[in-house]
């Protein structure tokens, strides 16, 4: 008898279901997702890994727990900064099961950083890499124009900024010119725009100076300013580049990398090109100091000219100068010498060759030798007057030089040598007395005066 028939109770033994474990860990994940479809989590970051193909892998950790996370490519490219090992985290998301391996794991939609915001730490992490890099170097930038001709600025046609700039280059110097690129400069696709300015006026080479500018603004406005893209676009920039986005305590990347950094775009104007007055004051000062170094050296020319004069080198330069031409006259008397000597001996060889030949065809070898003859002829002349052309072109360089140098050639300009009665030359007043007679010496004759009074000042 059964055991439930002697009791009077009737027992059914429960149904056995076997799970597949696909299926168990399918139904699980079905549960734990419809129950923590939308959790905020703390912890901090650890073996963290970024693949190749855009997602992001890591581990959540506290003091006693762990739990492994992911965040897909679509939510992880709208990231401002980049997660790093021992960062304090704060994950948005759901709670869900890799079926692959049956581990729990947090799939991410959202992440921050701890304490600092994400822009700032975007900030830092890009600014690091960045300098690494030597983008930040100052021996890389380029030096900005003083006097550009064409300045071109890369900002919104609408900014306050932009008339604040135009408003101070018409003022400083209204002959300016201003090309502008019009750009958004706040939003998604402001590094964009901005970039795509600085790569037009680099293809176009039609500007000598890129401002990029906007006003002042939070920052989340001024976060174009702070992408990758935008700093290299303009640290690669052959046109020199001067960022003025915000106000004098905003600081963005694209100031690091810039070849110049103006505090606001009003100071940028002040920067980018001098003031009229500035350029013309400049440019009187100039002209005073070249016109007074100009007078003091002809007065020392004048002087040494006045001293050398009565240096005996002259006469020596004159006897070598007639030297040099009595030997051009020699050499060219030779040299017609040597010609007709020449053309002497062509004839004769030429009648002896006439005669030699008379019982063949004369006018044949006739022509061959008068043109022979006229060969000859033609290269001596011109070999004797380059020689001529040589001589006479040294002579009169010297001939000039001397000129250049003789008294003759002051006196021409309205001077005259003054000599006591004795002969010498009068330099100053304490060396003639009243009474005394002196002559002059003009460019064209001499002249006998007596001298009446006498004044000893300088």
């Amino acid at each position: 008898m059964a055991f439930a028939d002697q009791l009077g109770f009737s027992f059914k033994a429960p149904g056995r279901r076997v799970w597949v474990v696909r299926d168990l860990v399918a139904a699980v994940r079905t549960q734990v997702e419809r129950e923590y479809s939308d959790i905020w989590v703390e912890g901090e970051i650890s073996n963290f890994r970024a693949h190749e193909s855009g997602h992001l892998y890591f581990t959540l950790k506290d003091q006693d727990s762990q739990i492994r996370a992911v965040m897909f490519r679509s939510q992880a490219r709208l990231l401002r900064f980049r997660p790093e090992n021992g960062m304090h985290v704060v994950l948005r998301g759901r709670v869900t099961i890799f079926e692959g391996r049956g581990e729990l794991q947090l799939s991410a939609e959202y992440l921050e950083p701890k304490g600092a915001g994400a822009l700032q730490i975007a900030f830092e992490q890009l600014k690091a890499k960045l300098e690494a890099e030597g983008l930040f170097d100052p021996g890389r930038k380029k030096p900005v124009p003083a006097l550009p001709r064409c300045i071109g600025i890369v900002t919104s046609p609408q900014a306050a900024a932009l008339k604040d700039i135009l408003n101070i280059l018409r003022r400083r110097h209204h002959t300016a010119n201003v090309l502008i690129y019009p750009a958004q400069v706040q939003g998604d696709t402001a590094a964009a725009e901005v970039s795509a300015g600085v790569k037009y006026f680099n293809r176009a080479k039609n500007v000598e100076v890129i401002i990029v500018t906007r006003g002042g603004g939070s920052a989340e406005d001024l976060a174009a300013f702070n992408h990758e893209g935008l700093a290299r676009t303009i640290a690669s920039s052959q046109v020199p580049v001067i960022s003025a986005v915000g106000h004098e305590t905003d600081v963005t990347i694209i100031d690091f990398v810039a070849d110049l950094r103006a505090p606001t775009p009003s100071a940028a104007a002040e920067l980018v090109i001098r003031s009229r007055q500035e350029i013309e004051d400049q440019a009187e000062g100039l002209r005073l100091r070249l016109a007074r170094a100009v007078r003091y050296r002809l007065l020392v020319a004048r002087q040494a000219l006045t001293e050398a004069a009565q240096h005996g080198a002259f006469a020596r330069m004159m006897g070598l100068i007639n030297q040099r031409q009595q030997k051009l006259d020699d050499l060219s008397y030779r040299l017609e010498k040597a010609e007709r000597k020449l053309i002497e001996q062509h004839r004769r060889r030429w009648e002896r060759a006439s005669a030699a030949v008379r019982h063949y065809d004369a006018q044949r070898v006739l022509a061959g030798i008068r043109h022979d003859l006229v060969s000859h002829m033609s290269a001596v002349a011109a070999a004797m007057r380059a020689i001529l052309l040589r001589q006479r072109s040294r002579l009169d360089q010297i001939q000039h030089q001397l000129r250049a140098l003789s008294p003759v050639a002051i006196l021409e300009r309205g001077y005259a040598l003054v000599f006591d009665s004795s002969g010498k030359l009068v330099k100053s007043t304490s060396q003639v007395e009243v009474g005394e007679e002196i002559s002059a010496r003009l460019a064209r004759g001499s002249l006998v005066a007596r001298i009446e009074k006498k004044d000893n000042q300088r």
